[in-house]
This record gives C-alpha cells, structure tokens and sequence, in this order.
C-alpha cells in the first residue's frame, strides 16, 4: 500500500464550491495517476478551520467512493498557514511509490513547489 496526497484551495467556503473543488482535485489524482477505484483502500481529508460549510468526503461519495472509509479531521491552525485549504491521503493498493503524481492545484501549489512542473 501507498499514499498519494495532494491538496487544493477555495475562494468561497460553500458547499458547492467545496465539494467542485474536492471533486476536480480527486478527478486530477485519478487521472494522472492511472487509479482503478477498486483498489482505492480509504481517503483522509483535512481542511483549516476556515472550512466550515461541508465535510469535504461528500465529494468522494458524490463521484462514486461508497464502500470505503473517508475521514475529515480539521488541520492545525498555524500562523500565518495557507488558508481555505482541503488535503487529502488516498491509500491504495498496488502504486510504486516513485511512479505517484502527487497533486496540488490553485493556491495549494505552494505546499510542495518541488513537485510544480515547470512549462518550457
């Protein structure tokens, strides 16, 4: 088993929002990593404290994730942390480590700047 994170931002803490948010970033992770669904064991999600209109696993159970665990825990609050931030951990079966795309998308992308792929 691995672990492939990846993370997003929202402008606005609304339900809709929140759950089109979380579902681009999941369809992102599925798609650049080659994900058969049926071998995604459990999804953790985080968000800040500024989160507060929906668990951002509704999403996951919106595009399909049913028979899995999913679990929303709120983030630290750090000082001067990214705000309105949703991270995930999908844990699957069968990835190679080195071959994981993580993702980070909107304002998420200053998470991990070692993983932005540069535009020749």
């Amino acid at each position: 088993m691995n672990v492939i994170r990846g993370a997003t931002t929202i402008t606005t803490d609304s339900s809709d929002h929140i759950i089109a948010s979380v579902i681009e970033l999941l369809n992102e992770i599925l798609l650049k990593n080659n994900l058969n669904r049926d071998k995604v064991i459990a999804i953790f999600f985080s968000s800040t404290k500024d989160i507060t209109a929906e668990y951002p696993a509704k999403a996951a159970r919106i595009i399909g994730f049913n028979n899995i665990a999913l679990m929303c825990f709120q983030e630290m609050d750090v000082k001067d942390s990214l705000k309105h931030c949703i991270r995930l951990s999908i844990f699957y079966d069968d990835v190679l480590l080195n071959k994981v795309n993580h993702i980070y998308l909107r304002d998420a992308v200053c998470l991990r700047p070692d993983l932005v792929v540069k535009e020749a």
